[in-house]
């Protein structure tokens, strides 16, 4: 069961770090998206990118504390 924890944090773990990825590239493109008019789409995916960062952190986090709780019980 610890094992499958584990594996969960590491796999959110690595979403997190995907979506933190292409949230910043969104943000990198905001002045060539200003150039070409596309200015709201990329903001639209920068808050999807944000949302999604924030949602796999919270899973993240939640199972750190399953994981401490299995771990204080036995």
């Amino acid at each position: 069961m610890e094992i499958l924890l584990i594996l969960g944090v590491v796999i959110a773990a690595g979403f997190v770090l995907f979506s933190l990825a292409r949230g910043l590239f969104y943000f990198s493109q905001g002045h060539k998206a200003q150039i070409e008019g596309t200015v709201q789409e990329n903001q639209v995916m920068q808050n999807k990118m944000m949302m999604a960062r924030v949602k796999w952190q919270a899973i993240t986090i939640i199972l750190l504390v399953l994981i401490g709780l299995l771990a204080a019980g036995s």
